[in-house]
C-alpha cells in the first residue's frame, strides 16, 4: 500500500455519485496507483447549517493528501451559501485553472473537427477577488485586482504546460486597450515571461476579437492564457464549441494542492436514473493522473475512452442515429471503457502523456521602486446630482497646495467643462492633486476640510507615482 498515492474524493450531489463511481471504476481498473479518502461536501453539508458546504475534517483530508477529485455539487438556492468551488480554490491556493477543449469528430457533433486547444485561466484574482462595495444608493463597485506575482505565476505555468505537453504556441487574451493598468500589467508580464521560452511562439489578442476568432477558427490556437473573468467565460464557450460542456474535464492547480473535476453541474433531474455521461469527470481524472506522475495510466484511460467513442457506444446526451451504435447508461458506459483498456483508437488521435519535468527557475529580484504621493481621489455621495454645487463645495476644501483637478461620474469627467448629455448618478469622484507632491498628513487634513463642507466621503484612493510613472489613470475626457 505504501506506493499508492492518497487522493481525497467527494461523490457530490445529483449525478455526482453515479459518475464518480463510474470514473473511479475505470481509473482503478486501468491500474491507477491511488488510495482514496472519501469526504462529504455539498448540499447535505450546506443544509446542516454549514454555509461553506464543507466540514473542518474534510479540510484536514485535503491538506494531507493535497489532491482533490471532486464530483459536481448542488448549492442550495437563496442567500448565505458560499460557492464551494471558489472557496476551495482560494483556501488551497489553486491559482491555475486548466481546461483542454478537444473535438472528437465525427463521434461528437462539432463545427470544428480539428479543435485542440487548452485554456489556462488565472484562478484567484481579477473581479473574482470578491472585493465589492456599495458607493451610494444607486452605485455598486467591483474591484478588479491584477498583481505582478499572480500574473507571473500563471504565465510561467502556461509556458511550462506548453513545454511539457509539446504545445507550440501560447496566446494571451486581455483588454489593455481599455484597462491599461490591470490588463496592461497582465500583457507586460506575458511578454516578460515569454522571453524566457524562445522555442515557443507567442502572440496576444484583445479579448473581444480574440474570442470571435476562437469561436470561428479555434484551430488557430494552442494554449491560451487569460485573466480570471475572460477565462471563466471563454473556457465554457470553447468546451461547448468543441462538442459539449458535458465532456470537458478541468484541473485546478496550486503550488501545494490540486483539484480535478468536470466543468458541468450536478444535474439533479438526471440523478439516480443511470443516464449521466461520466466523461467530464473521467477526463478530469486523466488530468489528475498526469499530475500524479502516472502518465501511463492516463494514456490507458483516455485511449480506452476514445475507443469506446469510436465503437459507437454512447450515453443518451451524445447518442446520434447513424453515428452511434448502442445507447448505454452510466454503468454500462464505464464497463465498455474498462473492456477497451490497453487498446488505442484508429480514427481519433491516440493520447500520449509524459512525466512532468522537474524545472527550477531562479526568479530575478526586482529593484526597489521610488514611490511618491501626488494627491487623492475622494469618492463622495451627492444625492442632489448638482455637479456645480459639488464643485463649489469641494473647492472650498482646497489648501496645502492641493487643488481640485476634476470631478467625474462613473469615470467620465463632468467638471470642469462637462457635457450636459453625460448621465450622472449620486456617486462622484473628486480628484485633488498637488504639482509639488504632498504628504499623508496633508491628505488627511484635506479630507477633514471636505467633511466640513457637508460632503459625504464614501472612500478614497491615493494618487501615487512609481519611479515617476503615474499609478492611476485619467478619467474619460480628462
Amino acid at each position: 500500500m505504501s506506493n499508492l498515492v492518497p487522493v481525497t474524493v467527494a461523490y457530490g450531489d445529483g449525478i455526482g455519485p453515479e459518475i464518480m463511481e463510474a470514473s473511479l471504476h475505470i481509473i482503478k481498473e486501468a491500474g491507477a496507483r491511488i488510495q482514496t479518502e472519501v469526504i462529504e461536501i455539498g448540499e447535505k453539508v450546506y443544509l446542516r447549517g454549514n454555509t461553506a458546504g464543507i466540514e473542518p475534517s474534510a479540510w484536514e483530508s485535503l491538506r494531507r493528501t493535497k489532491v482533490f477529485y471532486k464530483a459536481p455539487i448542488t448549492t442550495p438556492q437563496g442567500g448565505g451559501f458560499k460557492s464551494l468551488n471558489v472557496t476551495t480554490r482560494k483556501m488551497l491556493g489553486l491559482y491555475a485553472n486548466v481546461r483542454p477543449c478537444v473535438s472528437y469528430h465525427p463521434f461528437v457533433k462539432t463545427k470544428h473537427p480539428n479543435m485542440n486547444l487548452v485554456i489556462v485561466r488565472e484562478n484567484e484574482e481579477d473581479c473574482y477577488a470578491g472585493m465589492e462595495y456599495q458607493l451610494s444608493d444607486t452605485v455598486m463597485e467591483c474591484l478588479k485586482i491584477i498583481t505582478r506575482p499572480g500574473s507571473e505565476r500563471i504565465m510561467r505555468y502556461a509556458f511550462e504546460y506548453a513545454l511539457q505537453h509539446n504545445r507550440k504556441k501560447v496566446t494571451c487574451f486581455m483588454k489593455d486597450n481599455i484597462m491599461k493598468m490591470t490588463d496592461g500589467l497582465f500583457h507586460k508580464i506575458f511578454d516578460e515571461i515569454g522571453a524566457e521560452y524562445p522555442t515557443i511562439e507567442k502572440e496576444h489578442w484583445i479579448v473581444d476579437i480574440g474570442a470571435a476568432k476562437m469561436a470561428d477558427t479555434p484551430e488557430a490556437f494552442d494554449v491560451i492564457v487569460m485573466p480570471n473573468l475572460y477565462g471563466d467565460i471563454l473556457s465554457d464557450v470553447a468546451a461547448q464549441i468543441a462538442g459539449s460542456v458535458g465532456l470537458a474535464g478541468s484541473a485546478n492547480i496550486g503550488s501545494q494542492c490540486a483539484m480535478f473535476e468536470a466543468i458541468h453541474g450536478s444535474a439533479p433531474r438526471r440523478a439516480n436514473q443511470n443516464l449521466a455521461n461520466p466523461t467530464g469527470l473521467l477526463l478530469g481524472g486523466v488530468l489528475m493522473l498526469v499530475h500524479l506522475n502516472q502518465p501511463d495510466i492516463a494514456e490507458r484511460v483516455h485511449n480506452a475512452w476514445m475507443c469506446t467513442m469510436e465503437d459507437g457506444i454512447h450515453t443518451y446526451d451524445i447518442y446520434k442515429e447513424g453515428t452511434s451504435k448502442q445507447k448505454v447508461g452510466t454503468k454500462e458506459f464505464a464497463q465498455a471503457v474498462v473492456a477497451r483498456l490497453g487498446k488505442t483508437p484508429h480514427t481519433l488521435k491516440a493520447a500520449h502523456y509524459s512525466a512532468a519535468p522537474q524545472r527550477t527557475r531562479q526568479e530575478a529580484k526586482r529593484p526597489a521602486v521610488k514611490v511618491a504621493l501626488e494627491g487623492v481621489d475622494v469618492y463622495v455621495a451627492w444625492p442632489s446630482l448638482d455637479t456645480d454645487k459639488l464643485a463649489a463645495a469641494a473647492r472650498k476644501a482646497i489648501g496645502d497646495g492641493l487643488e481640485l483637478i476634476m470631478i467625474d461620474n462613473r469615470g467620465v469627467k463632468v467638471w470642469p467643462e462637462g457635457m450636459p448629455e453625460t448621465l450622472c448618478t449620486d456617486a462622484y469622484r473628486c480628484r485633488f492633486a498637488s504639482k509639488n507632491g504632498t504628504s499623508s498628513k496633508q491628505v488627511v487634513a484635506l479630507l477633514n476640510r471636505v467633511l466640513d463642507q457637508g460632503i459625504e466621503i464614501v472612500k478614497t484612493e491615493n494618487l501615487r507615482t512609481f519611479d515617476g510613472q503615474p499609478g492611476y489613470t485619467l478619467a474619460q475626457g480628462q
